[in-house]
C-alpha cells in the first residue's frame, strides 16, 4: 500500500499528522494524497467521497486553498487506521 506514495505525498502525509498543521496543508495536496492511498470519487458537487481501508468518508473542499483542522483530524484518522500515519509508510 504505502508503496504508492511518492515523496511529495510521504511530505504531506508528515505535514498532515505535523501538531501545528492547521494552515500549512494545502487542499491540492490532500487530495493527491488521497487519491495515491485509497480510492476516491470526485461528485457532482464538488465534495470528493474517499475510500481507505474500512473507512468512506466524504469532504468537502475549502474555501480557501489550506484544509481546516476538523478535516485533518478525520483524515489523520483515516490515514492511521489504514496504516498511513507517519513512520509505517515506509515499503
Amino acid at each position: 500500500m504505502a508503496s504508492r506514495l511518492t515523496p511529495r505525498h510521504r511530505d504531506t502525509l508528515e505535514k498532515a499528522f505535523a501538531r501545528l498543521s492547521s494552515g500549512n496543508v494545502e487542499w491540492r495536496e490532500l487530495v493527491s494524497l488521497l487519491e495515491a492511498a485509497g480510492r476516491t470519487t470526485h461528485q457532482h458537487n464538488g465534495k470528493l467521497k474517499v475510500e481507505l481501508g474500512s473507512s468512506t468518508a466524504v469532504f468537502e473542499p475549502p474555501r480557501g486553498k489550506t484544509v481546516d483542522e476538523q478535516t485533518l483530524v478525520d483524515v489523520r484518522r483515516m490515514l492511521a487506521n489504514a496504516g498511513f500515519a507517519p513512520g509505517h509508510t515506509s515499503g
